[in-house]
């Protein structure tokens, strides 16, 4: 599918797979109809749907790793556009849509996979790097960070005390 087509759920879709540095899990609520993440941006956790094809809150993580960014709104000339570079990505690249926030996330997309993507993957999925792998639903209710307990932390081998 050509990136410059996507739009709705396998554009939140994309974007989340763009995020491998945010994103742990892909899930679909809503009878498959909406994008729901698990993972750990900069220090927010993030846990339940993620829509950025509608919502600016989502897609604020996206506009946040760019590091160079221009955009034009939508007007008789033409579709909004935007040319954006972002952090990890392939350099300057460029997104056209009915709206900037679109036209963003495209670019976004474009810039980790290049102007062309595969299917939707529509089951529960670990992210590792680029790829994606199929989980059991039981995985689902991991979670990746560490348990606080009173006594220590994971990994603390709690050796005694000196004297």
């Amino acid at each position: 599918m050509k990136v410059a087509d996507l739009e709705g759920l396998a554009l939140d879709y994309w974007v989340a797979r763009s995020l491998h540095d945010f994103v742990r899990e892909i899930q679909f609520t809503d009878s498959g109809e909406t994008v729901s993440i698990r993972g750990n941006d900069r220090g927010r956790p993030w846990d339940g749907r993620f829509t950025p094809s509608k919502s600016w809150d989502a897609a604020a993580v996206v506009l946040e790793r760019a590091r160079r960014i221009e955009m034009r709104e939508r007007s008789e000339e033409g579709p909004a556009q935007c040319v954006a570079e972002f952090e990890g990505g392939r350099g300057p690249v460029e997104g056209r849509a009915d709206s900037v926030r679109v036209a963003l996330l495209r670019a976004f997309v474009e810039s980790r996979f290049g102007d062309s993507v595969g299917d939707v993957l529509h089951e529960p999925q670990l992210l590792m790097g680029v790829s994606a792998r199929r989980i059991a639903e039981a995985t689902a209710g991991d979670t990746f960070e560490d348990v606080p307990s009173p006594d220590g932390h994971i990994g603390d081998i709690q050796s005694p005390p000196r004297p």
